[in-house]
């Protein structure tokens, strides 16, 4: 193998439960310390410990956050998926195992460099505690990484001494057991390899988060106050970062009165219907979930959509359907998501691609809310949501105006006749609303989920109901006008080509366009934010002879909302699809964009 400098990827594959996730972020904190853009990925197991777990790390110094196929360093601690393991790693890479006891010869390649360190025997050696020697034997192959890779150990040391701040008897056990790393390989290796890391100032002011934290400190900023949810993997965090951020800044210093709810439900459904009431009444509310639970959620947001009362939903998406696989990652809500409930219903979706953007549209997300009175749905997933993630720094402006909507206050109602909650006063299909108890005689009303008439009366009159549906459609209209617009990576129609992808896919789909187009292969690229799509999402489809729509689901559920949205020639709009449970690589959009190109 060739140089490598900063610019590899190195997979940890350990037992879950063992303490390695500690040791496994410590080293691609301390790559990101030294200015180098890194991506790591948890890849675990639905069960509490025993089974095997990965942790890939992408170091990269142009910056492609994505997933890359093929493992250059496998730093393997488990027997169990040990095999696995080897078959991985790409020829000329490096295979790091406990050589405590000798590998079977069913692991043994030609073609990839082996690095044994005897981690158990050392561990043994030096340790008495059993427990000890499972959580050093983690920090002891760290310390052999940084000799191995050149990272630099002051850069570990500061990571120890911040994250065991208020405990600092714990920080020399941790650096011996790393200086037992560096030296086993100073002994036996020559070192570095020719895979290493260099420092660099690539990485500026830009922190690392994950997708499910920034969305609960966008809640939180947002105004939120009340929380409803029933855990649920992948989204449980998102409300634990909230309720952590809201005792920082929802807490009254004077009184230490707590300015916020959160409420664990009994299951999904009571859960939304806790929101929906929450913000009937007033409250900034919103749950977090994942695909089982909007299948729950489903009767209460089409309640939402009728009555018109805002909520917001969080849904960081698994894999499915049913129970599917719980801790691997998809795209694969979309349509539920886009028309749950039964009947005509449509739901505004938000799409952010990166921490950032789940900051920033959840807490638009809750001026969208209010402003359409409308369920709004922020759709994440559990790449995104769950991993750490390089990210530009959040930005709030103090000036900023939380978006209600069309509130009347008690000075409203004095000075007007009779209040119809649901008539169309502005021509936008927005109807004015109040808060409970706003005026003692005027403005109270019914928020019917059944046919009503502009002044919330049942009917069943045909004639009235379909008046009202037809507000809805205008008030979705209006929703188009008000929703981020997409983003373009070129100038417009420099190519015949397009190609559009969302959320997480854009990682890979970034780097796949770079790639291309050092082939000569250049295309004009989108990224979707939103939906109901804007006029600038159909003309990008109009402007192109072919669209290439890049997701993570098997049924091409994006491709086939453009489809049906905006009446596009479905063979206009080809899939590249990806439903392993795993990011979609730039190597696979490359392989099959080629292919196609070359067939047509």
């Amino acid at each position: 193998m060739s140089e490598l400098i900063n610019d590899f990827v190195v997979r940890f594959a350990n037992v879950n439960g063992t303490g390695s996730a500690s040791a496994n972020g410590m080293f691609a904190k301390a790559i990101f310390r030294m200015g180098i853009p890194v991506t790591p990925k948890n890849i675990f197991p639905s069960n509490i410990q025993g089974l095997p777990t990965w942790y890939e790390v992408r170091i990269s110094e142009k910056g492609y956050l994505g997933r890359r196929e093929g493992i250059d360093l496998m730093v393997s601690v488990n027997p169990q998926s040990m095999l696995k393991d080897v078959q991985s790693v790409r020829p000329g890479g490096y295979f790091m195992y406990d050589s405590t006891k000798p590998l079977h010869k069913e692991y043994i390649r030609e073609d990839i460099t082996y690095l044994g360190i005897p981690l158990m025997a050392i561990c043994l050696e030096q340790y008495s505690d059993p427990r000890q020697r499972q959580l050093f034997k983690n920090i002891i192959y760290v310390g052999a990484l940084s000799a191995l890779l050149a990272i630099e150990f002051g850069v570990l040391e500061q990571l120890l001494a911040e994250q065991f701040k208020g405990k600092e008897k714990l920080i020399p056990a941790n650096v011996q057991a790393l200086q037992l790393g560096v030296k086993y390989v100073q002994d036996n290796f020559n070192y570095p390899l020719d895979i290493r890391v260099e420092r660099r100032d690539k990485v500026g002011k830009k922190i690392m988060i994950d997708g499910n934290g920034a969305c609960g400190l966008g809640a939180v900023f947002a105004g939120a106050t009340v929380a409803a949810w029933y855990p649920i993997t992948p989204s449980t965090s998102v409300v634990e970062k909230f309720e952590k951020y809201a005792k920082k800044y929802r807490v009254d210093k004077a009184t230490g009165k707590k300015n916020y709810a959160i409420v664990q439900a009994e299951d999904e459904l009571a859960a939304i219907g806790m929101v929906i009431g929450a913000n009937w009444n007033g409250a900034r509310s919103f749950t977090a979930t994942s695909g089982p639970g909007v299948s729950l959620m489903n009767e209460f947001l089409g309640l939402g959509y009728f009555a018109e009362v805002p909520a917001v939903l969080i849904d960081v998406q698994r894999t499915g359907p049913s129970t599917g696989m719980p801790t691997r990652t998809q795209q694969s809500d979309i349509m539920i998501a886009a028309y749950a409930s039964h009947g005509d219903t449509k739901h505004v979706v938000l799409f952010p691609s990166n921490p950032k953007e789940c900051f920033e549209l959840t807490a638009d997300a809750f001026d969208l809310a209010e402003r359409l009175q409308t369920p709004v749905i922020v759709l994440t997933d559990l790449d995104l949501g769950m991993n750490d993630h390089m990210s530009e720094p959040f930005e709030w402006n103090k000036d900023r105006q939380y978006d209600r909507g069309k509130v009347l206050t008690a000075e409203d109602l004095e000075n007007m006749g009779r209040f119809g909650r649901y008539l169309d006063v502005d021509g936008d299909g927005i109807p004015y609303r109040t808060y409970p108890g706003t005026h003692p005689t005027k403005g109270s009303y019914f928020t019917r989920g059944t046919s009503r008439d502009e002044y919330a009366v049942y009917t069943e009159d045909s004639a009235v109901y379909i008046r009202n549906m037809e507000r809805l459609v205008k008030k979705w209209e209006t929703a188009k006008t008000i929703m981020p617009a997409p983003y373009f990576y070129q100038q417009k129609n420099m190519s015949p080509i397009g190609v559009i992808f969302f959320g997480t896919s854009t990682y890979s789909s970034e780097e796949a366009i770079d790639i291309l187009r050092e082939q000569e292969v250049v295309m004009d690229a989108m990224r979707i934010k939103a939906f109901p799509f804007n006029e600038e999402v159909a003309q990008f489809i109009e402007d192109h002879e072919v669209v290439y729509v890049i997701e993570q689901n098997r049924d091409a559920q994006m491709r086939s909302l453009l489809i049906n949205e905006l009446e596009i020639n479905p063979k206009k709009l080809i899939r590249i699809l990806n439903y392993d449970g795993m990011p979609i690589t730039a190597d696979k959009i490359v392989k099959e964009i080629t292919q196609t190109l070359v067939t047509t």
